[in-house]
């Protein structure tokens, strides 16, 4: 995955602020579509209850929206037609995924060194208007499967966790329905109790596999867990 220098610059969040007033169906519905430097972006369209789909070949980029609240659970339903196949997502050259589903978060971890805050400030500066999160949790479509159940992404100078939910081995052309609870991953994350809410990203990424991304997600839920 070729990005920008800077860890932070290399993740799911950056991006600059949306316009004011939509000029796309994406836009209409609420997100907003941004690209990663370098790199040719995918193709994004909106779905019913606020999902999207997306499709490319060799492509990566991300559509984002804010949300608010406190840290619950969140629901979402996804299916992958086509994606890349298992790539090591603990390293930051090939990782490849057909999805990662990205929980920004508006406060730091529990322990947050000055090299982190350095980065995350040369990252805003590259971001503009758009307040970047301070933290953040990614839940993945795509690896091997052997990963670590939760790792550091290795683009977000420790400030982002990372789960596989679904390996790249998963059964293509199938809904699954999911359940996270964000606020017991950031408190294994990152330790003592979740900062707010603030973003919630949607991303591909197959630039480094050149592989073909057919892929949906929708039905997104914030709320209590059960």
């Amino acid at each position: 995955m070729r990005r920008l220098a800077t860890p932070l610059t290399m993740t799911l969040l950056a991006g600059g602020a949306g316009p004011a007033t939509p000029t796309t169906p994406l836009e209409a519905a609420g997100w907003h579509h941004a690209e990663w430097h370098g790199l040719t972006p995918a193709r994004f369209r909106p779905l019913p209850e606020g999902g999207v789909a997306v499709e490319g070949r060799g492509e990566g980029s991300f559509v984002w929206r804010r949300v608010q609240g406190p840290a619950e659970c969140l629901r979402w339903r996804w299916r992958v037609e086509a994606g890349p196949p298992p790539t090591d997502l603990t390293r930051a050259s090939g990782d490849d995924r057909a999805l990662a589903i990205a929980i920004g978060f508006a406060g730091w971890p529990a322990r947050v060194s000055f090299w982190q805050r350095s980065q995350h400030a040369i990252a805003q500066a590259a971001a503009g208007s758009h307040p970047l999160p301070r933290s953040a949790l990614l839940y993945v479509w795509g690896g091997t499967g052997r990963e670590p159940p939760h790792f550091q992404s290795p683009h977000m100078a420790g400030l982002g966790m990372v789960r596989v939910l679904r390996p790249a081995t998963t059964a293509h052309g199938r809904w699954f329905e999911e359940q996270v609870n964000l606020a017991a991953d950031w408190r294994a994350a990152f330790g003592a109790d979740p900062p707010p809410l603030q973003e919630l990203v949607v991303g591909t990424d197959a630039d480094d596999t050149r592989s073909r991304t057919e892929a949906q997600v929708e039905g997104f839920r914030f709320g209590p867990c059960r």
